[in-house]
């Protein structure tokens, strides 16, 4: 039997092992994608693990979590995100979510799609989810998880592309991190 994948999106071993074993915590890491380095979005849900005393992010603990106790474990020193109120009750509303719309089991949200397009959707009911990020994390998942239901790639957009580095879906190892970047600096240059 086969563990779960090898996952280096934090670059951190401890960080990438959660993300590869806990879906929640993967699910957290896209969330707090934005406005920060990826690698520091993806090490967010082992720091929140860590802080609430938990083995596992478990979405029940943290959509039950006091919203002000958690704002405060989200501000650190040193703070979780770079703004640790609205993405600590963005991570509260997706953890609340998941539980009442999943029963707490977010694999549901890629294992009982039947097409990329049912992923794709699913991805964007989800609080803190745009097109951008949905799309994105399907191209994760697909990428790197195995995860391909009927016409994934299509529901990703060019993020699905193989060969691409446009997003955390590619990376695998600080070389891909560092090409990534590379295409994100190239993007908002032109």
């Amino acid at each position: 039997m086969t563990g779960p994948p090898m996952l280096r999106l934090a670059q951190n071993e401890r960080a990438d092992a959660l993300l590869a074993s806990q879906p929640f915590a993967l699910l957290v890491g896209m969330l707090l994608d934005q406005q920060i380095p990826m690698e520091w979005a993806f090490t967010g849900p082992a720091t929140i693990a860590d802080r609430l005393g938990l083995d596992t992010l478990d979405p029940r603990a943290v959509a039950r979590c006091d919203p002000e106790t958690f704002v405060a474990m989200m501000t650190g020193p040193p703070a979780v995100h770079r703004y640790p109120r609205s993405m600590g009750e963005r991570v509260q509303r997706l953890a609340a979510f998941v539980v009442d719309r999943y029963g707490g089991d977010v694999s549901r949200l890629w294992t009982e799609p039947t097409s990329g397009a049912d992923l794709l959707r699913r991805l964007q009911e989800l609080p803190g989810f745009g097109e951008q990020k949905a799309r994105i994390f399907v191209a994760l998942l697909g990428k790197q998880l195995g995860v391909r239901p009927e016409g994934w790639r299509e529901a990703a957009g060019p993020y699905g592309e193989e060969g691409s580095h446009r997003s955390i879906a590619d990376v695998v190892d600080a070389e891909s991190l560092a090409a990534v970047r590379a295409f994100k600096r190239g993007s908002k240059q032109g």
